[in-house]
C-alpha cells in the first residue's frame, strides 16, 4: 500500500468540483482562482468557516460543528482574554525583538519557568517549522554534523529544510541523503515490552546508515505523541532508551512540542510523560492561541552555537505575540485546562472503546491527554489498515457536526484533537455523531 502525503488525507479533491452543491461552488472557485491548484481544502465538501466559539465553528449557513481537529486554538476559539491582550498591546506599540521591551522580557522568564534546568534559553520565532528550522541549524553547529533522523510519517513544518525532514508530506519519498528514517513506534504492532528497545535499535541503525555516507550525526526531531505517525503514546517513558542512543553518538534529541506541547496530553510538555529532558524544544500554534507566534528553547551552551550569525525576529517576539502567550498560560491554569485534558480524554476514550464490541473495525483506541488516534482496520486479526473506511468515516462525522482528521501514513487513523476547552458534554457529542457516522457507512 502506498505511503500518503499528509496534505492529501482529508482533502477536497479538485477534480470533483463539477460534484459540488451549488452554493459551494462560487467560493471554493473564487478560493481556487486565487490560490491555484496546489490549494489544500478540508473535506468532500469545503465549509466556509465564519466564527468560533470555544471548541466549535460555524459556518456560513450557521452550521455549528464540534472541533476536534484543531490544536491551534490551544484556549479555545474567540478566546476573549487572548483578543483583550493583543488588541490593548497593539494600540500601544508591536516591534521586532531587537528592542528592550518588558512586556516581552516577562513572558520569556514565563514560559521559561515551565521547563526543567537546564532548558533556560529562548529564541522567539513565527511559526512551528521556523523553530524546526532554526533547532535543526544549531543542532548542525554545536554538532558539526548535519545528519537528522525522522520518524517515517514524520511532519515538522513547510519550509526548505523541515520539508526534508517530513516525510509525511513526500508521500514518504525521503528527499535528501542527511535525513535517514525510523519506523514509528507502533504501539498497535510491537508488543509494550519490546517498544522501547525496538526504537532505539533502529535509532542506532539509522545513526549507522548516515556514517556509512559519511555524515555526521547532529540530530533525533521528533514530537513525543508521534501525531502524523498515527498517535502513539505510551507506555510513559518508551522513548528514553532511543534518547540515551542519540547521546551516546554525540547527537542531539529534538522534541518537536507544536502538537503534544501546552498542556494537550495532560502534562505542560509531551516530553514530562516520559521522564527525558531534550537539548532542544520546538513550540508553535498553539502558544498564541491563533497569533502567529512559536519559540525554541534550548541551553545556554547550544544557544551560544548560534551567536555567530545572531538572530532575532520581527513578529515572533513582538510585544502583542508575548501578550497572546500571557493570555494562554493565564487560562491554562485559571481554568484548569491540563487536568481537564486528562479527565476529558479518559473520558472519550473510554466511550470509544465501550463502541469498539460492538464496531470491528475499531482496531485500537489510544492517546494521552486531548490527543486520541482511533485505528480503522479491516480485520482486527490481522490488523489490515482501512484507508477507505476511515475516510468515509470523517466526512460523515462532518454531516453529523463533528470535525476530525486523519493520519497515519496510510490515512487509516482518526486523529481527535480539540481545543483544550472540550469537556465531558463534548464527548458525549463526539460519541454520539461517531455511532450515527457508523451506521451510515456500515462500519
Amino acid at each position: 500500500m502506498s505511503i500518503k502525503s499528509i496534505l492529501s488525507m482529508n482533502a477536497f479533491d479538485q477534480s470533483d468540483f463539477d460534484s459540488l452543491p451549488e452554493d459551494l461552488k462560487p467560493e471554493t472557485s473564487r478560493r481556487l482562482g486565487v490560490f491555484g491548484s496546489a490549494s489544500v481544502l478540508f473535506f468532500k465538501e469545503p465549509i466556509e468557516v465564519v466564527k468560533g466559539e470555544g471548541c466549535y465553528l460555524i459556518d456560513s449557513k450557521n452550521n455549528r460543528y464540534l472541533d476536534c481537529y484543531n490544536n491551534v486554538a490551544c484556549v479555545g476559539h474567540g478566546n476573549e482574554r487572548v483578543a483583550e491582550y493583543v488588541g490593548k498591546q497593539l494600540l500601544k506599540v508591536n516591534h521586532h525583538t531587537r528592542y528592550l521591551n518588558k512586556t516581552v522580557d516577562d513572558y520569556a522568564e514565563k514560559l521559561l519557568s515551565t521547563f526543567p534546568a537546564p532548558l533556560d534559553k529562548i529564541a522567539m520565532t513565527c511559526t512551528g517549522s521556523e523553530s524546526n528550522d532554526l533547532a535543526l541549524r544549531a543542532s548542525f553547529y554545536y554538532t558539526g554534523g548535519k545528519g537528522i533522523i525522522v520518524t517515517s510519517g514524520a511532519y515538522h513544518g513547510n519550509s526548505y529544510l523541515v520539508t526534508f525532514a517530513s516525510p509525511s508530506s513526500t508521500n514518504g519519498k525521503v528527499m535528501c541523503d542527511f535525513v535517514e528514517t525510523v519506523p514509528a513506534p507502533d504501539t498497535y504492532r510491537v508488543s509494550a515490552d519490546k517498544l522501547a528497545d525496538v526504537f532505539a535499535a533502529d535509532v542506532e541503525k539509522a545513526i549507522e546508515r548516515l556514517e556509512a555516507k559519511g555524515i555526521k550525526f547532529a540530530a533525533l526531531l521528533f514530537d513525543d505523541i508521534f501525531s502524523s505517525d498515527g498517535v502513539f503514546a505510551d507506555p510513559p517513558g518508551f522513548i528514553k532508551k532511543a534518547v540515551d542512543v542519540v547521546h551516546k553518538h554525540g547527537g542531539l534529541y529534538i522534541a518537536d512540542e507544536v502538537q503534544p506541547g501546552f498542556g494537550r496530553t495532560g502534562k505542560m510538555w509531551g516530553f514530562e510523560r516520559h521522564g527525558v529532558i531534550p537539548d532542544i524544544v520546538t513550540m508553535g500554534k498553539p502558544m498564541g492561541n491563533g497569533y502567529p507566534m512559536s519559540a525554541m528553547v534550548t541551553r545556554s551552551d547550544i544557544i551560544d552555537a548560534l551567536k555567530g550569525t545572531g538572530y532575532f525576529n520581527t513578529f515572533g517576539g513582538s510585544p502583542a505575540a508575548c501578550e497572546a502567550g500571557r493570555a494562554v498560560l493565564e487560562v491554562l491554569q485559571e481554568d484548569g485546562l491540563i487536568a481537564n485534558a486528562v479527565e476529558a480524554g479518559d473520558y472519550l476514550r473510554a466511550g470509544l472503546k465501550d463502541l469498539a464490541s460492538d464496531h470491528q473495525c475499531f482496531g485500537d483506541v489510544r492517546g494521552a491527554g486531548l490527543f486520541t488516534g482511533l485505528e480503522i482496520v479491516k480485520d482486527r486479526s490481522t490488523k489490515e489498515v482501512d484507508s477507505v473506511g476511515a475516510t468515509l468515516l470523517i466526512n460523515r462525522l462532518k454531516v453529523h457536526g463533528v470535525l476530525t482528521g486523519c493520519a497515519g501514513p496510510h490515512g487509516n487513523i482518526l486523529k481527535i484533537r480539540p481545543p483544550l476547552t472540550f469537556y465531558k458534554k463534548d464527548a458525549d457529542v463526539f460519541i454520539d455523531a461517531i455511532k450515527a457516522s457508523l451506521k451510515d457507512v456500515n462500519l
